[in-house]
């Protein structure tokens, strides 16, 4: 988990191997994936590189496996698709072998194929003429006689007519041959005689008796030639896929003629930096080489490409944030946080332990049933989606059942399990002649149980008619402080990236105003809330701490903001504390002054940072040693200006423009803060609407047969079908539709309103040469 707080440190290494070694290198390469190749030949023609040749040799091998797996698929014999192992890449030598064997396996199909092509042809033929014979002795017999037709069963059904022409003259013959042609018919001779027909009725009959068999057997044979060859067929296919991707990597290789050596270059994980070598090592051995290959580390300016290391748990997390943008190197990786933070968000939403108990469920077959669901290889997208989230829907269920706990919210009802915290004094007379009664909260009323509700909402609340009120007041402050947390959490974040890349100027110049800014406006709001609910209670002697004196925590904000004075009722205040009218003028300019320091701080000091080197340099003596000296500050300097400036090369641009840049930074942080609180606003309203649409669903739809009539059988089949429409719509709209909406909202939170604050992603992500991605890739083209 600790290797998903940033991504790995690369290194750029060039490989040094013999050419003996180069396949088996790149073969042992292959099965680790620890290296991605950089193409060393982009300026020299594909066609003209060293490889192509086996490259070509591998795509005849190809077209092999491709017409023998079409014959073996043509016959209906099955190919067995689970393989157990993955076989390796063959060596030189076997290749050799490889190619005879799958030389003389394609001879041998062709060779049946074609035997049987021609003995169903003479069968076709000596049947035909079988009819024609039995067909004739109606003509002879019984002149003249309607034309008889034919039915012959092939692969495919064929109709055809038996004719007789009688003609005189051979000019006639010529034409009526000319005519038969024409039309594809087939001729045969028939003998005039009668006992000459049934003489070579007879010997056709044995001829067709003995081809029969002879096709039998031939069928037998080649079934038994198929099913051989498709217990070979999945592993001789991933052999030479693998060949073709050994030799297509090698044609990225650079040959050293004075060396007599391929270099390569490629990133390589310093953690797998031992595997690497050993993999070369493992090479050199296998061909019997006596010159060992090796590696050398190159250090570089370029920009690595982006590692994370994950697990079958952590592989979705890390998707969902390479779906915006995958991290620049070494950044930050928001998929940690991400982990808790997600399914949380979304249990906030959903808010339904019920309809959490069903993600949970679904989550947890998944997961049991990971392997089997993997050894089948579903092509089916959606389904792919969903089980690549797998990990995401359990926890996503887990929350949501915490969740609904929290709002005591269980397929739209409430439970009540420690007992309620109100307590009724009204008598039987007072329940059935009022329609509607108060229970005050009052600590006056001694019967009443002054203790609160151990977990979650009291469920009295359910039968409340003021039930949404209050709801809607508990749940839009508390997406408020998630939605300030989450922020200031992201702030925070970026303290991680500054201190790495050691932009100290950024902690003080940009990360220190951007947190004062969000701490003393919306910070302050939460702060308020909380401050409220401690404050005002209806068991308060005094009346201005009651509920009815309570100010508005967004009307007060509003207020501070335009330095308005709130209109309140008498005896009320419109502040909860003395001195919050000045701490509210102090926190205000306070926050007013951070932003002069977003705008004009970074591009002031990138300016002074560049007269400062300006004027080291003139005060050189233009030594050797001073120069050495200087060159590691200047290029350090010069690291510290770009990373200052976010990495756009601003310590060559002029003031105004890194003015613009810097305005446009800041003028879009100041407004975001604004409109991502709000944002957050829709863990409120979807929750809400989710609880809403789940008592409609309830109320309108199973209560029909629960309250159906007073006949016990026939309650029964209404309630078995109205349960039966009930869990249909509960499962397609409240928890598949209004699942996917709470998820695509929640990803919105985490894409724009939570790694913005810290997040650039402007990386790109390793791709190794590994045998297996490059399988599956292919598979999943296929």
């Amino acid at each position: 988990m600790g290797g998903m707080f940033r991504s790995e440190e690369m290194a750029l290494c060039q490989l040094f191997i013999q050419p003996e070694a180069a396949y088996l290198s790149v073969s042992e390469l292959g099965e680790t994936g620890t290296v991605q190749f950089r193409d060393l030949n982009g300026d020299v023609n594909y066609f003209q590189r060293k490889f192509v040749n086996e490259v070509r040799r591998c795509d005849e091998l190809e077209r092999k496996l491709r017409y023998i797996e079409a014959e073996v698929r043509k016959d209906g014999v099955p190919i067995p698709d689970n393989l157990t192992e993955l076989p390796r890449a063959p060596n030189p030598r076997e290749i050799i072998n490889l190619e005879a064997h799958l030389e003389k396996t394609e001879n041998d199909i062709q060779e049946l194929s074609q035997n049987g092509v021609n003995l169903k042809s003479n069968y076709l033929e000596l049947t035909e003429f079988q009819h024609v014979l039995e067909k004739s002795q109606v003509f002879f017999s019984e002149v003249p006689k309607v034309v008889q037709q034919l039915l012959f069963v092939a692969p495919n059904k064929i109709y055809k007519t038996a004719f007789v022409a009688f003609f005189q003259g051979e000019q006639l013959k010529t034409r009526i041959k000319k005519v038969c042609i024409g039309f594809r018919a087939s001729l045969y001779d028939c003998p005039t005689s009668q006992a000459k027909r049934q003489e070579k009725l007879k010997a056709v009959r044995t001829q067709l008796a003995d081809l029969n068999l002879v096709l039998n057997q031939t069928q037998d044979h080649r079934q038994r030639v198929l099913h051989n060859v498709a217990k070979e067929l999945p592993n001789w296919s991933i052999m030479v896929r693998k060949m073709k991707a050994i030799y297509h990597t090698m044609n990225l290789f650079n040959m050293d003629v004075s060396k007599k050596c391929l270099i390569g270059e490629c990133w390589v994980p310093i953690a797998d930096l031992g595997t690497v070598q050993n993999c070369l090592t493992e090479g050199s051995q296998q061909c019997g080489n006596s010159i060992p290959s090796f590696l050398n580390v190159i250090h570089t300016d370029e920009n690595p490409p982006t590692f994370n290391r994950t697990n079958k748990f952590t592989r979705g997390f890390q998707n969902l944030i390479d779906a915006y943008g995958v991290a620049s190197y070494r950044e930050a990786n928001p998929a940690l946080y991400t982990i808790i933070t997600f399914p949380f968000l979304f249990g906030v939403m959903f808010g339904d332990a019920g309809h959490g108990l069903i993600l949970t469920l679904f989550g947890t077959a998944m997961v049991l049933r990971e392997k089997k669901i993997i050894a089948q290889k579903s092509d089916n997208e959606i389904w792919n989606l969903f089980f690549g989230g797998r990990y995401i829907i359990l926890l996503m269920g887990l929350f949501s059942i915490y969740s609904g706990f929290i709002y005591n919210d269980i397929f739209a009802k409430s439970v009540n399990i420690f007992g309620s915290s109100w307590r009724a004094t009204y008598t039987t007379h007072d329940v059935i002649y009022n329609k509607t009664l108060d229970l005050l909260p009052e600590a006056k009323a001694k019967h009443y149980l002054q203790k609160p509700y151990p977990l979650g909402i009291d469920p009295v609340w359910a039968l409340a008619h003021n039930k949404i009120v209050f709801q809607n007041s508990f749940k839009m402050k508390l997406s408020i402080i998630f939605g300030v947390v989450h922020m200031i959490f992201g702030v925070c974040v970026n303290v991680v990236n500054i201190m790495y890349f050691k932009k100290y100027s950024s902690f003080f110049l940009e990360f220190l105003p951007q947190l004062f800014f969000l701490i003393f406006l919306f910070f302050y709001m939460t702060a308020l809330m909380f401050i409220k609910w401690i404050l005002y209670n209806a068991s308060s002697d005094d009346i201005g701490r009651r509920p009815g004196c309570a100010p508005s925590v967004l009307i007060t904000f509003i207020n501070m903001m335009l330095f308005k004075n709130a209109i309140v009722p008498e005896g009320c205040s419109q502040y909860m504390f003395e001195g919050q009218d000045i701490l509210q003028k102090v926190l205000l300019f306070s926050a007013v002054a951070c932003v002069p320091v977003m705008l004009f701080g970074k591009p002031l000091f990138i300016v002074c940072s560049k007269k400062i080197k300006t004027s080291g340099k003139s005060y050189s003596n233009g030594s050797a040693s001073q120069d050495i000296e200087l060159q590691p500050q200047e290029l350090q300097n010069t690291g510290a200006s770009n990373d200052a400036a976010g990495g756009h090369g601003h310590n060559e641009d002029s003031f105004g423009e890194l003015m613009i840049h810097q305005s446009i930074h800041t003028i879009e942080y100041v407004l975001s803060t604004v409109s991502h609180t709000a944002s957050y606003l829709r863990l409120w309203a979807l929750s809400l609407a989710h609880s809403q649409l789940s008592e409609v669903l309830w109320n309108r739809v199973l209560r029909i047969g629960l309250g159906a009539g007073e006949d016990q059988y026939q309650n029964s089949i209404i309630l078995f079908f109205t349960f039966a429409v009930w869990a249909f719509f509960t499962i397609v709209i409240l928890v598949m539709m209004e699942g996917l909406s709470a998820f695509l909202h929640t990803l919105r939170l985490h894409w724009v309103e939570f790694m913005t604050k810290f997040y650039e992603g402007l990386g790109y992500p390793f791709q190794p040469f590994y045998f297996k991605s490059i399988l599956d890739a292919e598979d999943a083209e296929e």
